[in-house]
């Protein structure tokens, strides 16, 4: 007969003494952020430790990488009380942040309903999450953690209501929405390898290919019936300048026609490359634009990487 071991709770102090200087630091190394943004379905950067929020300090400061949405981490490794729960509201606000992330050791009822309200009670640009953190050994192995997600959104309820909110909008809302749904199912159904994020009412969609100094953008400009694919670099001339310090590569690599903006008078800079399309016009051709914007997404994507 085997000889089967046990699994053994080990007690999250016996590694981590210190929330801030040994739990948060551990947290925000890659393969950790990577193992809670896995299990919450969530591709997390990690910007900030112990970052300010007016008078006080948020544990990690964070953002999703295909949206730029603002994360805010805040670890207990502790029971759930209403002090952290306060944090957590507060520090939301003060930096506007769309998920908030409450890592503790272990949720009273009350709490875990608290954060179930807050997630029925707002849209899909507010997002809560309670999650629980162990350690685990067998015999005498290393220890390994294991996240336990206890409340998240209910993307289903949240969905119904964003739904209703769609029958509100314009016709140049409904237009957009519909484009970017199509271009999404078209990228999935022809199998193009492009991870694109849910659809929104809006004139671009953004696209991460591996840097959060950067990213892809596709609009669709209405007015001058046009299509266009851009790297768009909110606030980092340091970046724009190393790709423009290549630009005769890169446009090689792309064949020509890129439009350079450094838009000295403001943060972002940009490089795009426009192409004349009416998508008003042409609603039974939209796969003519969708192929065009797949393949420059994937030559930008493979092209600007190489010189970040």
């Amino acid at each position: 007969m085997a000889n089967l071991s046990r699994l053994k709770k080990v007690n999250l102090r016996e590694v981590w003494n210190h929330e801030a200087y040994d739990f948060t630091q551990w947290l925000a190394e890659e393969e950790n952020i990577e193992l809670l943004g896995n299990e919450i379905g969530i591709e997390i950067i990690p910007l900030e430790t112990e970052a300010s929020v007016g008078r006080f300090q948020v544990d990690v400061l964070a953002e999703e990488a295909n949206t730029g949405r603002n994360i805010i981490i805040e670890n207990q490794l502790e029971r759930t009380d209403h002090q952290h729960l306060g944090k957590l509201i507060t520090y939301s606000a003060g930096i506007d942040a769309s998920i908030i992330i409450w890592i503790v050791k272990s949720g009273l009822e009350e709490h875990q309903q608290a954060i179930q309200w807050l997630n029925e009670m707002t849209d899909k640009e507010l997002n809560f999450f309670l999650v629980q953190i162990e350690l685990w050994q067998i015999d005498n192995s290393n220890v390994a953690p294991k996240i336990n997600v206890l409340e998240k959104p209910n993307y289903w309820s949240k969905d119904v209501r964003e739904g209703v909110e769609t029958a509100k909008l314009s016709d140049i809302k409904r237009l957009q929405l519909d484009f970017w749904t199509r271009l999404k199912e078209y990228s999935e159904a022809n199998n193009k390898g492009i991870s694109f994020r849910k659809p929104r009412p809006q004139h671009w969609y953004d696209i991460s290919f591996g840097t959060s100094d950067a990213h892809i953008a596709l609009t669709v400009n209405t007015q001058k019936d046009e299509i266009l694919c851009e790297v768009y670099i909110p606030d980092s001339y340091e970046v724009y300048m190393q790709f423009y310090n290549h630009k005769e590569e890169i446009e090689d690599q792309l064949n020509g026609g890129l439009d350079w903006q450094e838009l000295p008078e403001k943060k972002a800079s940009r490089i795009r490359k426009t192409k004349p399309f009416s998508v008003t016009d042409n609603k039974d051709n939209w796969e003519e634009a969708f192929d065009w914007m797949i393949d420059q997404v994937q030559k930008f994507s493979a092209v600007f990487s190489r010189y970040i």
